[in-house]
C-alpha cells in the first residue's frame, strides 16, 4: 500500500483534545491531503475500544496521541484485530513521561510527531502478553515497553510528579526513593526456561523497551524485535551499608551479581507468597496488583511507525 492510500485514525487522550498545537498539526495534514479520522477518549478503556474498531473505520494506521498509558490502551485494542489486518501504530507523545516515544527517538512536538507518523515506515516489533491473576480472576493484557514490579511500581504509581522530576534517573532516583519511602521486599517464586528461583526482591523489570518511570533505564540492552524479554532483578538488602555495592551493580547490570541479575528470556512467571499482599505492577505506566503473573513474548506482533535507524531495532545493529 502506498502512502497515498493510507488512512489514519488519531486516538487522542481526552485531556489533550484541545491542544492547540495538535489541532493545528491535524489541520495542516488534512490540508495536505492526509485522510485523518479523530476520536477523543472520555474515560478509561475508550482508547482500547476505538483502536479495536480501526478496521471498521477504514483506518490502515492508528496514531496514539497521549502518554504511555494511551499507547498501552491503543496497543491492547489493536491486538484484538487479526494479525493480517492489524493497522500499524504511530505515536504523538503528549504525556508527562513518554518513555516509549523517548526511547525510540520520536519527535516530541505535536506537529513534528504527526508529520513523522505520516512519513515513517512501519517496522514489526514484539508485543508482550501479560496473563495475570488477582482474587481468583484472570486477565490478559499486552504491552510494548516495560512492566516494573515491586518497589519500582510503588514509586511509579505513588510518587508525585514534582518529586519524580527531583529524583531523576539512576542511583539518585533509588537513593531518593529509599529515603522517601519505607521500602519492603517482594517475595515470590520466579520461573523461566528450566529455572526456578525463590526471590526476595526490591525491584523486578520486564523490558521489551529500555526505560520506565520517566527516563529510568532498567533494560539497557533491550531490543523491540529480538523475541526476548530483558529481565532485571534487584534483590533486597538488609542494611544501608550495602547500598553502595547495590548501586554500583545497578550501573553495570551484571548477569549474576550479588544484588543485581540481568538476563533474557522469552517467558517469565512470578507467583507471590500466599500470605503476602499482591505485588504492585506498572504496565507501560498503568498500575495494577497481582498475585501471579506471566509475561510472554508475542514475536513481531505489531508494526510500529519508527524513525529510520532506530537503535531499539535489531535490524539496525552495527557489527
Amino acid at each position: 500500500m502506498t502512502d497515498s492510500q493510507q488512512r489514519y485514525l488519531l486516538i487522542i487522550n481526552g485531556k489533550s483534545a484541545g491542544n492547540p498545537a495538535l489541532r493545528d498539526a491535524v489541520e495542516a495534514q488534512r490540508k495536505a491531503g492526509t485522510p485523518i479520522i479523530v476520536r477523543a477518549t472520555w474515560e478509561g478503556g475508550d482508547a482500547v475500544e476505538f483502536a479495536a474498531q480501526a478496521v471498521e473505520l477504514g483506518a490502515t494506521r492508528v496514531i496514539a496521541c497521549g502518554g504511555d498509558g494511551t499507547v498501552n490502551e491503543v496497543v491492547n485494542g489493536l491486538m484484538q484485530i487479526p494479525h493480517d489486518h492489524r493497522p500499524a501504530l504511530g505515536v504523538v507523545p503528549l504525556g508527562s513521561a513518554n518513555d516509549f516515544a523517548n526511547s525510540v527517538g520520536l519527535p516530541l512536538e505535536p506537529d513534528q510527531a504527526l508529520a513523522a507518523a505520516v512519513s515513517f515506515a512501519a517496522s514489526p516489533i514484539d508485543v508482550i502478553r501479560m496473563t495475570a491473576e488477582a482474587n481468583g480472576e484472570q486477565a490478559v493484557s499486552y504491552y510494548v515497553n516495560m512492566t516494573t514490579g515491586g518497589f519500582g511500581a510503588e514509586i511509579t504509581s505513588s510518587t508525585p510528579k514534582t518529586l519524580k522530576r527531583m529524583l531523576g534517573g539512576g542511583a539518585y532516583s533509588l537513593m531518593g526513593a529509599l529515603k522517601a519511602w519505607r521500602h519492603r521486599s517482594y517475595r515470590g517464586t520466579l520461573h523461566w526456561r528450566d529455572e526456578e528461583q525463590a526471590a526476595s526482591l526490591l525491584l523486578l523489570a520486564l523490558g521489551n523497551g529500555r526505560q520506565s518511570g520517566g527516563g529510568q533505564v532498567l533494560a539497557p540492552r533491550a531490543k523491540l524485535d529480538d523475541g526476548r524479554l530483558d529481565v532485571l532483578l534487584v534483590k533486597d538488602f538488609h542494611s544501608v551499608t550495602e547500598l553502595p555495592a547495590l548501586l554500583a551493580e545497578l550501573q553495570q547490570f551484571p548477569a549474576e551479581g550479588r544484588y543485581v541479575r540481568y538476563f533474557t528470556a522469552s517467558q517469565l512467571t512470578v507467583t507471590t507468597q500466599p500470605d503476602d499482599e499482591p505485588w504492585p505492577l506498572t504496565l507501560d505506566g498503568e498500575a495494577r496488583r497481582y498475585d501471579r503473573f506471566s509475561a510472554e513474548v508475542v514475536p513481531l506482533a505489531l508494526k510500529v511507525l519508527l524513525p529510520e535507524g532506530c537503535t531499539l531495532l535489531s535490524a539496525n545493529d552495527r557489527h
